[in-house]
């Protein structure tokens, strides 16, 4: 890590904040994805392999387990970088994901570690593996600190008064 005070978690006061906007997420519930460990420097999020996550095929999803692993390196980096959600934003900057193999049982399990925390952009690694330890996926992550955005509201994509994405 490259700054002195990457463990300098989130406010305690906006930590209750961001965990229920976390479980207000449809595609979260959706896919049952669920916090194990949050360290300053290291998340772990747990996704069941289930039918709703599957795609045409009947494989678990790439968009699913790309989901996953943008919950864990996001929620990685805004531990570590103590960002203000009440003025900033968190945006994902660059996600490349490698799909590597199928799971062999019924839970994956991501774990992103902060390589970098600049500033204004935080490089994670994230590896998923099946609860046998087998890669499934590696994927790099980057986030940037920006000021805040305000959420899209549902039909406003034809709006141009909507807030910039």
């Amino acid at each position: 890590m490259d700054r002195d005070d990457a463990d300098a978690n989130i406010a305690p006061e906006y930590l209750d904040y961001l965990r229920n906007a976390f479980l207000q997420v449809p595609l979260h519930k959706l896919l049952d994805l669920r916090f194990v460990e949050m360290e300053a420097d290291e998340v772990v999020v747990e996704m069941p392999v289930r039918p709703e996550a599957f795609n045409g095929s009947g494989n678990l999803h790439g968009g699913a387990l790309a989901t996953l692993i943008d919950v864990a390196a996001g929620s990685c980096a805004a531990r570590a970088s103590g960002f203000d959600p009440m003025t900033q934003s968190l945006v994902t900057a660059d996600l490349h994901v490698r799909y590597l193999g199928r799971p062999k049982t019924d839970m994956v399990r991501a774990v992103a570690r902060l390589m970098r925390a600049g500033r204004m952009l935080l490089v994670i690694e994230v590896r998923v593996v099946d609860l046998e330890d087998n890669l499934v996926a590696f994927a790099d992550f980057s986030s940037m600190i920006v000021g805040r955005r305000e959420p899209l509201q549902a039909g406003s994509a034809n709006d141009r008064r909507a807030p910039d994405l």
